[in-house]
């Protein structure tokens, strides 16, 4: 069944006939003809993200797969799928043995290690996997030596002896990345052996022009070895076919057609002892090439999964006649290996091929490649020391796309957009209306909607968001949801919950107004659950509600008792970038920051005391900021329109080197609000906002704590 086999009259009983075509309209965009409608039948899923080398710590640039992978695995869990996550620990491989011995342990010992380091990064940045494993396990060896096998029954694998690059002074074969030269295609300097990052071509390490040994630095001479190939281009008719069914991206096809166009070559699968891995059973002192059994492993884990759980079949999933899904997320950088030799050795050892191979682009920076020396090398560990981890997994969500193009972590943008997007719209309609449930009804909701069709529309764009979800357009769906929370936002600013406290007789609108408000609230977390789980556990709490499912939107609590409102999100702090960024450096930068990461903690001088009648002079008030602009003929003002509870004045603030316009819309802060009236020359200042800090960048707005509303008087 496809979306063209729907009518307008399957969302119209709900919502109208004209939004229910728009909806159908926008779904058709999204979901090519050819392509069921996934959510309406229960699906069996496997999904697997790229597996890290167990040789270093996870940074951020591997965090973009980890997440985008975990959103949208959760998104599949939500809408009722059957959907397993699987990885593991990329184990093997020379770059391990030789930090093995340079660190005086074991192989073993130091996979173990990384093991232990990269789960826990994984786990606190809530990448939540069904089951994570490794390369060096029973079972990756069995499946390992059953599919070379299979491709050695099949007149597939040749053996052949070949000339190689070896180091001299270490006495070893090199690998491909222990070999850097200039690419024998384009020029490029300061290339791996195996495959060039400026043009993406690939080639044999003999082919690099002035190649050295990164081992030693010596020149690698030729040294003979008998090795094993993959007949990759026995299967390019098959190949070819496999891909041009839907299961990779436009991109990633056009770059395959090259590959065919330029003919396909057989692929080395041998490497020569000394080598930590698994040894080939019928060639003693060879072992397989980490490439092929890290693939390998996506079975292996999956198979350490079924033993630890009842019915769950390995066959299922992977035998040829299965109906169920594969997914794998990967870097476009390895594209080759996933969507040519992956596939190809699957479909002729007798195993299911993947349902689609899904590759994401680089990560940038503040515009640049991450560097050590500038600070913006971030080890996952190091964030997680200094910022909330679903500030990043909604920032990635926000910029990511269901193509390859690479994606720029710009700070300041991650700033403003969390603050404004997550603190100052989603979280700012449930802190607008909780205080007056708590206050005024006993932290009861009212047993009716006010406005039922707002809630039927905001159910209804569930339909759009989910489609953007499944098609990995996560920064479409974000903006999806944040366009409903602006609405929402919308909603509350034209009823005016805080005046209609004030008004006799507004008792029952005020507790619908605000019901209606954290309905519609609850409906935007539960779009946002995958991206935000954590918070919106702690939204369930406050609730009092049950796990958010996608289908929970589909019913508004009524007559229900909520908790107590506490923060769910906080601002994020400038100054902590700038810590996180420093703490990045390496050991060996030596020029200081631009600017101080933390201010000097030494107090000001105090200023000349005052009496307690001049202190009591001052009428303080919370205000809300209902709009702020940027004012052109000076440097660091902002002209704000401020609500004092029915009152609105506008007051210059000297913040805008703190504070985007967007961040104040709805944000509530104090004024000195019987401060005389100062004329500039670009208008007339009616009060004065209090902030604190040293100026510049560290300048923080005072704002009330919870449960206040516009007007009310510091006292």
């Amino acid at each position: 069944m496809n979306i063209n086999c729907f009518s307008a009259a399957d969302f119209g009983c709900k919502i109208g006939l004209w939004q229910s075509i728009k909806i159908l309209s926008i779904l058709n965009r999204v979901y090519p003809p050819q392509m069921p409608i996934m959510s309406l039948f229960p699906r069996s899923l496997l999904v697997t993200s790229a597996l890290p080398y167990a040789n270093g710590p996870i940074h951020l640039g591997h965090m973009v797969e980890y997440i985008q992978t975990d959103l949208w695995v959760r998104f599949q869990k939500m809408r009722g799928h059957r959907c397993f996550y699987v990885c593991a620990d990329d184990a093997h491989g020379t770059p391990i043995m030789l930090r093995a011995q340079q660190e005086g342990i074991p192989p073993e010992q130091l996979i173990e290690q990384m093991a232990q380091e990269h789960q826990a990064d994984f786990a606190d940045f809530g990448v939540l996997f069904d089951n994570y494993y490794s390369t060096h396990s029973p079972e990756n060896r069995h499946y390992a030596q059953l599919i070379y096998g299979r491709l050695r029954d099949a007149g597939l694998i040749a053996t052949r002896t070949i000339r190689q690059a070896y180091d001299p002074v270490k006495e070893m074969f090199l690998p491909d990345r222990f070999i850097k030269g200039e690419c024998p295609r384009c020029g490029a300097s300061d290339q791996y052996g195996d495959a060039c990052e400026a043009c993406g071509a690939t080639y044999a390490p003999t082919e690099l022009k002035n190649a050295i040994s990164t081992v030693s630095g010596a020149v690698p001479i030729e040294k003979e070895s008998e090795h094993c190939f993959f007949r990759l281009p026995a299967l390019t008719d098959w190949l070819r076919a496999w891909a041009s069914c839907e299961h990779i991206q436009p991109e990633i096809l056009n770059k395959l057609n090259e590959w065919f166009v330029a003919g396909l070559q057989e692929w080395d699968i041998t490497r020569d002892d000394p080598y930590f891995g698994f040894e080939i059973p019928d060639h003693p002192g060879k072992y397989f090439y980490v490439w092929l059994d890290a693939p390998i492993g996506y079975m292996a884990s999956f198979q350490n999964l079924c033993d630890r759980t009842a019915g769950l079949s390995f066959d299922e999933f992977w035998g040829t006649d299965s109906s169920t899904e594969l997914h794998h997320f990967i870097g476009k950088d390895i594209a080759y290996f996933h969507t040519l030799f992956w596939p190809a050795e699957l479909h002729a050892a007798g195993f299911r091929t993947p349902t689609a191979v899904y590759c994401h682009g680089f990560l940038t920076v503040n515009g640049q490649k991450m560097s050590k020396s500038r600070g913006t090398f971030i080890k996952a560990r190091t964030y997680l020391e200094y910022l909330d981890p679903e500030y990043l997994r909604y920032y990635f969500a926000a910029k990511l796309g269901h193509g390859i193009d690479d994606i720029d972590l710009n700070f300041d943008d991650f700033m403003n957009r969390v603050n404004a997007d997550l603190v100052g719209k989603v979280v700012n309609i449930a802190s607008r209306c909780a205080g007056f449930i708590t206050k005024y009804y006993s932290g009861r909701l009212c047993s009716t909607l006010p406005e039922p069709e707002r809630y039927t529309e905001a159910v209804a764009v569930g339909e759009v968001i989910a489609a953007h979800y499944e098609q990995r357009a996560l920064g479409s769906a974000m903006r999806e949801i944040m366009a409903l929370a602006d609405r929402t936002n919308q909603y509350i600013d034209a009823k005016k919950p805080w005046i209609m406290a004030k008004e006799a007789g507004q008792e029952a609108a005020l507790q619908a107004v605000c019901t209606q408000g954290l309905n519609l609230f609850r409906v935007i977390m539960v779009y946002l659950k995958p991206v935000l789980p954590r918070t919106a556990l702690r939204v369930e709490q406050f609730l009092r509600d049950q796990p958010l499912t996608w289908e929970s939107r589909q019913t508004p609590l009524l007559d229900h008792g909520i908790a107590p409102f506490e923060p769910l999100l906080t601002r994020v702090d400038p100054k902590r970038i700038q810590a996180m960024l420093h703490a990045s450096r390496t050991p060996t930068e030596t020029t200081p920051p631009a600017t101080p990461v933390v201010p000097s903690t030494a107090p000001e001088p105090i200023a000349p005391t005052i009496s307690y009648e001049q202190f009591a002079a001052l009428d303080l008030r919370v205000a809300r900021i209902v709009a702020a602009e940027a004012v052109p003929e000076a440097d660091k003002l902002l002209r704000l329109t401020l609500d004092l509870g029915g009152e609105t004045r506008t007051v210059f603030a000297g913040i805008k080197t703190a504070y985007s316009t967007t961040d104040l819309i709805d944000r509530l802060t104090i004024v000195v609000a019987n401060l005389a009236p100062r004329t500039f020359r670009y208008g007339v200042s009616e009060g004065m906002v209090l902030a604190a800090g040293p100026g510049g960048k560290d300048l923080f707005l005072l704002s009330p704590d919870r449960g206040a509303v516009p007007g009310m008087r510091i006292k």
